[in-house]
């Protein structure tokens, strides 16, 4: 199946983050967010992968080649991002005159819906959610889906677009749709002519993520962890931390299910409880303290008595000494003073809130600490408020308490 996946966006809800990398790029466990889309489609029964690319396209070139996982790539490249059908029909000529998918490259799915997305179509992915309000709802009749409402304040359902499509041959003509109110050509009114041409089906997901702000890059790794940590099996005590790949201490313990990669170090007295995963090149200790779902990335150091909770370490991030980081968000080479630590908790128990494109929103999380951009660095015993977002660079002066974005 010749399968599109969208990767062409800047990302901007999700900066600082995506100042220096294509959102499709950002880690969510082992690999890139896009990575977990496009292994999910050759698992699927992808036969060719159209890689739509635009904004900081080099690295996603780099790191898929010209085949990945024995498919073959062609890289299409979006000049201007006018929206998602514009993306599509950047592909389009590439395509045969066969059926073909679309997937959203910063989105996770479960694998069972996607194999039976790809089995048959014309079909879209749908996934139920408790607030479909903020989607693109499903209408459907008798197992066949009638309409898409975007965002609609009276849902006719809750059942949502999942950002997943099995389109049939034909639908390469119906690509060049106008312009929304918002200046985009937009896939979804692609699926309302397929919908009113051909019976589509919904395929419904049993798990799935839009990966599209900061607190959603933490529930991707989240998840994906926790699916790579069981796959290698868990560890309850230090002695069977030697079957792990990296070079762990006999005097660390282990509890539950870690991942540590060749070339990585967990030294003396640290405790690690898992899910967790320690990436080549990183090491870890002496007397650190690492729980909950959290990654540890390429070249990544946790030092002395240092705890680190439900986060993920880009590479390079350096916490080395007496310092705290909980349900954070660390880019590239982030470096924290000693005696830095992160609130992760309103007194007021509400949900902890950050700024996304200009506006506070609410994570949903009641624990959320803080993201900070690449080469961002705090001096020591520097204090950060929990929501706080410090941009690509940004820098904190020793002993202060920082309670606003900078």
């Amino acid at each position: 199946m010749q399968t599109v996946v969208l990767a062409a966006g800047k990302g901007t809800r999700m900066r600082p983050l995506t100042d220096r990398r294509p959102k499709p790029m950002v880690p969510v466990a082992n690999r890139p967010l896009v990575a977990h889309t496009v292994d999910a489609a050759v698992e699927a029964g992808a036969s060719w992968i159209f890689l739509v690319v635009g904004y900081e396209a080099e690295p996603i070139r780099e790191y898929f080649g010209e085949t990945y996982a024995g498919v073959p790539i062609t890289y299409v490249r979006q000049t201007e991002r006018l929206g998602t059908a514009d993306a599509v029909r950047a592909a389009s000529a590439s395509l045969d005159d066969a059926p073909f998918v679309v997937l959203n490259g910063d989105a996770l799915f479960d694998q069972d819906g996607l194999d039976e997305l790809f089995d048959g179509g014309p079909a879209i992915a749908s996934v139920r959610v408790d607030d479909p309000t903020q989607y693109g709802v499903l209408d459907v009749d008798d197992d066949t889906v009638t309409g898409i409402v975007e965002k609609p304040a009276d849902p006719p359902s809750n059942l949502i677009n999942a950002g997943a499509y099995h389109f049939p041959a034909a639908a390469r003509e119906w690509l060049d749709v106008p312009k929304s109110e918002r200046g985009e050509h937009e896939l979804t009114d692609v699926v309302e002519h397929t919908i009113d041409r051909v019976d589509v089906r919904p395929v419904p997901l049993s798990r799935w993520l839009d990966v599209g702000r900061p607190w959603e890059l933490l529930e991707a790794n989240e998840w994906k962890i926790a699916e790579l940590a069981d796959r290698h099996g868990s560890t309850t005590d230090a002695a069977s931390a030697e079957s792990f790949d990296g070079t762990v201490s006999d005097d660390a313990t282990i509890r539950g299910p870690v991942v540590v990669e060749s070339g990585a170090t967990v030294r003396e007295g640290v405790t690690i409880e898992g899910p967790a995963l320690i990436r080549s090149g990183a090491t870890v200790g002496p007397n650190a303290y690492i729980r909950g779902t959290t990654l540890v990335g390429q070249d990544a150091s946790v030092g002395h008595a240092v705890e680190v909770k439900n986060s993920v370490l880009m590479a390079g991030a350096a916490i080395n000494h007496l310092s705290y980081v909980g349900d954070s968000i660390l880019g590239r080479d982030v470096n924290f003073g000693a005696g830095s630590v992160v609130a992760n908790l309103r007194h007021d128990d509400d949900p902890v809130e950050l700024t996304v494109k200009g506006e506070r929103v609410s994570t949903g999380r009641r624990k959320f600490g803080v993201v900070l951009g690449d080469d961002a660095k705090t001096g020591i015993d520097t204090n950060l408020n929990a929501g706080v977002t410090l941009s690509t660079g940004a820098t904190t002066k020793p002993g202060e308490s920082v309670t606003r974005d900078r």
